[in-house]
């Protein structure tokens, strides 16, 4: 006996002893009525026929009422089989047969080391710093070694004037046929604004680089754990869905007895096979979606698909400890690799207003040269004898006059400098739009999240109570059904508000430049 009905007995006493009352009242009436009903009987044996005819009549019209019933409403020859489960097996999502499992640490950390375009970064800083080692090879000593082969086919002639105003020619007269004459050169930059301007650029260079491949990293962790959560969102979603199915299979199978028995009409059968057959095309729906979603997972690791097949692990207590995160705490824009990545970029452009207004310093430098000269007419003597000569001296070179080009190169510098300071006041209301907006949206998802698990909790009691008072005939079966539908939105709602603070919380601490890896 139900709690409340006891209640109702012992707070209303007067009004349950009326009804007791009532009750004695029509009992002292049946029993009236059925003494004179005997007396009737036994005075007249031919009503009694009659009454017994009558009643007899009565019955067998009945049976054949229920038995014509039983013929036009008839279920179905083929009894539903409700027992079957949709699984996610490795024919529909590739991912159950294997023992090897990845938490989202060890996602990103595969990341880490084997996705395409964070190596590509990397390989760029490689190639940034040998960039600058070649700049920089010009500040150490240049050797050169060149030589000149040279043999006269026609011997030039020499002209002598003779001292009574003729002229006599002799021909080779003083002029080697064959010479070599090999060089050596050395020179050492001294001073040049160009290779100082390198050598200050040089480690802003590199750090520009690896701003590159920080910016890469954190779109990686964050991409990855975004993608992640989806894939446990489709997971978790899958298990709803086969509970569900699951529990109107039941439903289902209790229906079709009730309506072999006459309890329920037809209609209460067919209502509930359309709830199992929707139930059944929401899971295959999400046994569908889940493979899409782990090849996404597998690019952004850059796990490729001749590797096993892997599955996911996850701890919920640690997840829903990784919920919460400090509201309180101000943005500081010198967190963001956006900010720093502005400011690299301001440091060079001064550098480069710096080396144009300094480019009118001379460029100087040392040099020796080395020559050992080998003159002979017979070719195979060549080398037989040599005539070494040497020097050493300092160039330089000043530029007076490029027609106002250095000029230009300056303001056309600040202009561009201005340009970063502009970028700089776009990007500040930018990250601080992301920032809002990102908080605004982790606040109302989470408020979102608590009041829906309250729900969750209310849709499951409020189907256990709807699902006894269908079982004894108090309500329809579209009370089941509506209480049905009710128990999955808040579940589905439930895990969707769930994943949704996970990622706003993603989206807040990379607003935030908080995001480590």
């Amino acid at each position: 006996m139900p709690s409340n009905y006891k209640d109702s007995i012992f707070k209303n006493p007067d009004k349950n002893f009326n009804l007791i009352k009532h009750n004695s009242f029509k009992f002292k009436l049946l029993m009236i009525t059925s003494c004179r009903f005997s007396r009737l009987i036994s005075y007249n044996m031919g009503a009694f026929r009659f009454f017994l005819l009558i009643g007899l009549f009565l019955i067998s019209s009945f049976t054949f009422a229920q038995t014509n019933r039983s013929s036009v409403l008839a279920p179905p020859l083929v009894i539903p089989d409700t027992n079957k489960k949709i699984t996610v097996g490795a024919k529909d999502t590739n991912i159950n047969h294997t023992n090897l499992f990845f938490t989202l640490r060890q996602c990103i950390d595969y990341a880490l080391l084997h996705q395409p375009a964070l190596n590509r970064s990397l390989i760029g800083q490689d190639i940034t710093k040998e960039t600058n080692a070649v700049n920089l090879a010009a500040w150490l000593p240049q050797v050169n070694a060149s030589g000149n082969l040279t043999h006269y086919i026609q011997v030039p002639a020499n002209t002598v004037v003779a001292t009574g105003g003729g002229t006599a020619t002799t021909t080779g007269r003083g002029v080697i046929a064959n010479s070599f004459v090999p060089e050596l050169a050395v020179s050492q930059a001294i001073f040049s604004p160009t290779l100082l301007y390198t050598h200050r650029t040089a480690p802003l260079l590199v750090e520009a680089s690896k701003e590159v491949t920080d910016s890469t990293k954190i779109f990686l962790v964050s991409s990855i754990t975004k993608s992640f959560y989806s894939v446990l969102l489709t997971l978790e979603q899958i298990n709803i869905f086969k509970e569900d199915t699951t529990r109107l299979g039941k439903n289902v199978r209790d229906t079709y007895h009730q309506y072999i028995g006459g309890i329920v009409d037809e209609t209460d059968y067919e209502e509930a096979v359309i709830t199992l057959n929707n139930s059944k095309a929401q899971l295959k729906q999400a046994n569908e979606n889940v493979t899409p979603q782990f090849a996404a997972l597998k690019q952004l690791m850059g796990y490729t698909p001749e590797l096993p097949q892997f599955n996911v692990s996850f701890d919920t207590t640690q997840m829903m400890q990784a919920i919460h995160i400090d509201t309180a705490q101000q943005l500081r824009y010198e967190n963001r690799i956006e900010f720093k990545q502005l400011n690299t970029q301001k440091i060079l452009q001064n550098e480069l207003i710096h080396y144009y207004n300094f480019q009118w310093v001379p460029t100087v430098s040392a040099f020796f040269n080395y020559d050992l000269t080998f003159q002979n007419n017979n070719y195979g003597n060549l080398l037989s004898s040599s005539y070494p000569t040497s020097l050493i001296g300092l160039s330089f070179s000043v530029p007076i006059f490029t027609g106002f080009a250095r000029l230009h190169n300056v303001q056309k510098a600040k202009l561009q400098a201005k340009l970063l300071d502009w970028d700089e006041t776009d990007l500040k209301t930018l990250i601080n739009t992301q920032y809002t907006t990102a908080l605004a949206n982790y606040k109302g998802n989470f408020y979102n999240l608590q009041l829906l698990q309250k729900n969750v909790s209310l849709a499951e009691r409020t189907y256990w109570v709807v699902t006894l008072q269908y079982k004894s005939g108090v309500v329809a079966y579209l009370n089941v059904i509506t209480a049905e539908s009710n128990l999955i939105s808040s579940e589905i709602s439930y895990l969707n508000a769930l994943f949704q603070v996970l990622s706003n919380k993603i989206d807040l601490e990379k607003a935030m430049g908080s995001i480590t890896y």
